[in-house]
């Protein structure tokens, strides 16, 4: 179990704990963890910022990296490349000229730190979505790995803790699939080995969208004030993952034992109040 809070602002104090009591409703359980402690902490990522230090200036120092001033606004503005799925804009490379001591005479300016790309073609064997090729720096663009003062963003900040941690296999939704190519060009800085990746399909509103706040109070927590039993959950998630054929209540133990990613769909599966 490991909390990746350094995104602080949308950060809730007493998030943490409700995700952990959240997952234990559901029959879940971890070998290690902020509240059991293990071989690979801290568990927090705020908690674990001296760890990153050595990795952001291995970057900077080899000129991987660079000072970027420019907003959001100023990325969609200036970029022409068209949107590739759940992803932005690529970035356009406007300040792509600049080295990493350029950061020096930026005085207050604002700035984050980019990532440079390279033109490789690079190959994903994923365990869900089959094998996939991407070239980083034409289909994505550079990206931002750090704040002005070194602290990492989210793709620096995962490829550091699960080498540390020594994770062989990472499974998310498949919305984070353009992450992987990012990740692997890091692991592929580094020297070290990449996981074994799984992007599994999303659970989507009746809109066809992610689902989000927009369609209702979906959490966990929420469904647990309801009276919903996590049997019930778990049966419905177990027949949405192709794990079984009906939606009749089972036990995260007793799906174990015939678990298998083989069997889950391709498409994303559609919540509608199944629960209510």
């Amino acid at each position: 179990m490991r909390i990746e809070d350094l995104d602080s602002p949308r950060v809730k104090a007493w998030a943490v704990e409700q995700a952990m009591e959240d997952l234990r409703w559901l029959g879940l359980d971890w070998d290690e963890g902020p509240d059991i402690g293990g071989p690979n902490g801290p568990y927090v990522q705020t908690q674990r910022l001296e760890l990153y230090r050595d990795a952001f200036e291995s970057l900077r120092v080899s000129e991987r990296i660079y000072p970027c001033t420019c907003s959001r606004s100023d990325v969609l503005a200036a970029a022409s490349a068209p949107h590739a799925g759940h992803e932005g804009p690529i970035y356009p490379g406007t300040c792509a000229t600049r080295s990493a001591t350029d950061a020096e005479s930026l005085n207050d300016q604002p700035f984050s730190w980019r990532f440079r790309t390279t033109p490789t073609n690079r190959r994903l064997n994923d365990l869900c979505v089959g094998e996939s090729d991407l070239n980083l720096a034409t289909e994505l663009g550079d990206f931002v790995i750090a704040k002005s003062d070194g602290t990492p963003a989210y793709q620096l900040a995962v490829v550091c803790d699960d080498h540390a941690m020594q994770v062989t296999e990472v499974l998310r939704g498949d919305d984070l699939l353009p992450s992987a190519f990012r990740q692997i060009e890091l692991y592929d800085f580094f020297g070290w080995s990449v996981p074994q990746f799984a992007h599994v399909p999303l659970v989507i509103g009746p809109d066809g969208r992610r689902l989000a706040k927009r369609h209702g109070d979906t959490r966990l927590a929420t469904l647990r004030e309801q009276g919903v039993r996590a049997e019930s959950l778990l049966g419905l998630l177990a027949q949405s993952c192709g794990l079984r054929p009906s939606p009749d209540p089972t036990t995260a133990g007793e799906l174990l034992a015939d678990f298998d990613l083989v069997k889950l769909p391709h498409a994303p599966f559609e919540y509608r109040d199944q629960l209510a």
